[in-house]
């Protein structure tokens, strides 16, 4: 199917592009992350999804809380300046609301991956991983020794997710996308990626070049919705502040399975559930 960065509402994108079942990115790097994509997937009921993200924090702790999350590929998990997630904890530690399966890597491991899998190749290579117990644990992580220097080195298997959704600053009317600030591996996940979705925080006749900017071209993306605070509570450089009291109140929240589940049916969940207000930036 050709691709085109059609403009249109989340709803449609997710129901048309998210199966239940379906390996789903949703990379952000300390801002931009897609909140609002995520919660529509919940919203929606999308699950059994193996997920993956290199920092995954509150909205994958949301999706494993709710039962939602067959498997997790990372390289860290936490609720940044705060501590742990609760509800990741418990599925670990006590398996509720359900078992999930783990596919733990570093940094730069699970950044090879997203590389060899935009590159379409079916591995990454890299120095690392020497002195750890992650290949012992995972299927996705092998040593082989260099062809041309007989060095050892480390192949991680590629990523390729059926759906990539990020966000972005801007979006023009043609499709094409343009984040700046920390980009993380969004360019590598969406390159990564069979299909892909971005929401972003406004739709301009033209995109005005930033330092450092990442410009996605349409015909690498399936769908581009307006969704202004989309990352909320996380930020967008420009746009928004990062509500750092939210992540010290979802300590609490997360801590409890009952008031968990209710948060989440308030929040998220119910039709009418409140759209996020986020400072704006200054």
């Amino acid at each position: 199917m050709k691709k085109a960065g059609k403009i249109q509402p989340l709803p449609e994108a997710v129901a048309a592009l998210v199966q239940d079942g379906c390996f789903v990115a949703l990379e952000g790097f300390t801002h931009l992350i897609p909140f609002a994509a995520g919660h529509e997937l919940l919203r929606q009921g999308r699950t059994d999804l193996t997920v993956v993200r290199l920092t995954p924090d509150i909205l994958f702790d949301q999706m494993i809380g709710l039962g939602r999350v067959r498997r997790m590929i990372f390289s860290y998990g936490g609720n940044p300046g705060v501590g742990s997630l609760h509800r990741f904890r418990d599925a670990v530690e006590h398996g509720w609301p359900r078992p999930i399966e783990l596919r733990e890597h570093s940094h730069a491991g699970l950044s090879n991956a997203y590389v060899a899998g935009a590159s379409h190749l079916p591995f990454g290579v890299l120095r690392g991983y020497a002195g750890t117990d992650l290949p012992d644990h995972s299927d996705d992580i092998a040593f082989i020794d260099c062809p041309f220097t007989g060095q050892k080195l480390t192949a991680v298997r590629a990523i390729n997710p059926d759906v990539t959704i990020i966000h972005a600053q801007q979006a023009d009317r043609h499709g094409n996308v343009q984040l700046w600030g920390l980009s993380g591996v969004q360019k590598e996940a969406v390159l990564a990626a069979k299909h892909a979705i971005v929401t972003v925080e406004e739709v301009v006749d033209e995109l005005a070049p930033h330092p450092r900017a990442v410009v996605l071209p349409s015909w690498v993306l399936d769908a581009v919705c307006h969704v202004p605070n989309g990352a909320w509570p996380s930020y967008a450089a420009d746009f928004s502040v990062r509500d750092n009291a939210f992540y010290g109140e979802w300590d609490a929240i997360s801590r409890d399975r009952d008031r968990f589940t209710q948060w989440m049916e308030e929040n998220v969940l119910s039709t009418d559930a409140p759209v996020a207000s986020p400072a704006v930036a200054r």
